[in-house]
């Protein structure tokens, strides 16, 4: 659930009661609404006709003045203004400065304690941190506290009321944020597109280098086999095919056993006319 979701109903039966509520009645009012627990707008009260009067009357001018101090203003604005102002009891104190830290949460994202402890009026930090715990369990703001660094992170507020001539100023930031984010936008789209180019590449180079290798090692188990089919080769480049390498060895054999034997005969026939020779 939103922060605030539910701040709107707890105003709802001071907004009743203000229809029929004028001057003493409507200041006093005023006085209980920002008194209330739960309660932390206050623009459609203050928009009220009865309420409006108010600030014609020099008697309750100062209430309709705090009411506006509790619907955009800040703890630091009080002290400045007090003397002209309803004094506050203890729980308008507490929910002023609960409002206090959203508005100063819409500048800025880090507070730091030194600064809170100065805009709050708060004497210790221990009891500064118990404020923000507070403001967390009534769902006026999400953050963490840093207690080495000595801060406040934001993560988001409820929404206050806007003061008078400010819509026109928030309306201007958030055109400049609408434009920031539409910049942003286009940036992280064109990078997507550059990423899915190139993804695209490396899948596609990594197709044909692959489409290749299997190409070269289907060449190569095809000559093997091609190899085994054929048989070994001779020195002369020729197919040994049948009896294989024991077959050649027998046929030189052959080859060199006639040659052995004219070379017998040769000598046997010299050594016959040697002999012949002697006798003689």
């Amino acid at each position: 659930m939103e922060l605030g979701t539910n701040f709107a109903a707890k105003l709802e039966p001071f907004l009743l009661i203000s229809k029929s509520a004028k001057g003493a009645a409507a200041a006093k009012l005023v006085q209980d609404a920002t008194s209330a627990p739960g309660v932390f707008v206050f623009a459609e009260l203050l928009e009220l006709p009865n309420i409006q009067e108010l600030a014609n009357n020099e008697q309750h001018a100062p209430f309709f003045s705090l009411l506006q101090l509790f619907s955009y203003r800040t703890y630091k604005d009080y002290l400045e203004n007090k003397d002209s102002l309803p004094q506050l009891n203890q729980a308008q104190i507490i929910k002023l400065k609960h409002l206090s830290i959203v508005s100063l949460a819409a500048n800025r994202r880090i507070l730091p304690y030194s600064l809170l402890l100065q805009e709050l009026q708060m004497p210790t930090i221990r009891d500064l941190e118990d404020l923000i715990i507070d403001a967390i369990f009534l769902d006026i703001l999400r953050g963490k506290l840093d207690q080495k660094e000595q801060q406040l992170e934001i993560e988001y507020t409820m929404g206050r009321d806007l003061e008078p001539g400010k819509a026109e100023s928030v309306l201007a930031a958030l055109k400049a944020w609408a434009s920031t984010t539409a910049s942003v936008l286009s940036a992280l789209d064109t990078k997507l597109e550059q990423i899915a180019s190139y993804s695209a590449a490396v899948t596609a180079e990594t197709e044909e280098h692959d489409r290749v290798y299997n190409s070269i090692l289907r060449d190569v188990f095809d000559r093997q086999k091609d190899t085994k089919k054929r048989g070994p080769l001779t020195s002369a480049g020729n197919i040994i095919r049948g009896g294989g390498v024991s077959e050649l060895a027998d046929a030189m054999d052959v080859d060199e056993e006639p040659r052995t034997k004219g070379r017998k005969n040769q000598m046997e026939t010299a050594l016959k006319q040697q002999r012949k020779r002697n006798r003689f």
